[in-house]
């Protein structure tokens, strides 16, 4: 396979990898999501059972002579269940919070293989690649990519040049020179 697709290919891959794993930190944070639900509905039901404790106490309090007696029960009964109401906001505070952090760490070991790992490697190919064609265009440049293939490419590849390859860029030799350099910019992916 060349270089070339072979670049394309893994780039496509890699694209396809992150998007996968960002795809499924996004799922897990909507499934993370739906345990609020009961947070919400304890929250609603204690704000609305403290809602209907305070009213009747307010009522109960209208009550001549015991009234004020009376709304004492009401009152701690409507802050119980504002407790409560309280409890099911909490429970979606930390619902929420989760619900970000998990799929954030989940993506971050990917998203950091790709960054630290992948992406450096991508970068050193394309300056390699940048130089080598930038120095094809000249004598030197291709004296140094034929150096380069010297030093670089297997022995096998480079016995298929010259069987004296070392000897034929020692004397200078320009078929062995120009074979080298392209051999070295094919091992680029460029041609």
């Amino acid at each position: 396979m060349p270089v070339f697709v072979r670049q394309v290919v893994t780039d496509l891959l890699v694209i396809a990898w992150v998007y996968a794993w960002i795809r499924l930190g996004l799922w897990l944070r909507d499934l993370i999501e739906k345990l609020a639900v009961p947070g919400q509905k304890l929250e609603g039901a204690g704000q609305g059972i403290a809602d209907n404790l305070t009213d009747a106490g307010t009522k109960v309090g209208r009550v001549p002579i015991a009234g004020d007696e009376l709304t004492a029960p009401f009152t701690r009964a409507a802050e119980a269940a504002l407790g409560l109401a309280n409890a099911g906001r909490d429970q979606q505070e930390l619902v929420a919070d989760l619900a970000w952090a998990l799929p954030l760490a989940l993506v971050a070991v990917p998203l950091g293989l790709v960054l630290f790992a992948w992406l450096p490697l991508r970068v050193r190919w394309m300056r390699r690649a940048g130089s080598a064609a930038a120095a094809r265009g000249s004598v030197a440049g291709r004296d140094l990519l034929a150096l380069r293939a010297l030093t670089g490419q297997p022995v096998r590849r480079l016995a298929k040049i010259n069987p004296d390859v070392a000897g034929a860029w020692r004397r200078g030799d320009e078929a062995a020179m120009e074979a080298l350099a392209r051999l070295e910019l094919r091992s680029l992916g460029l041609k």
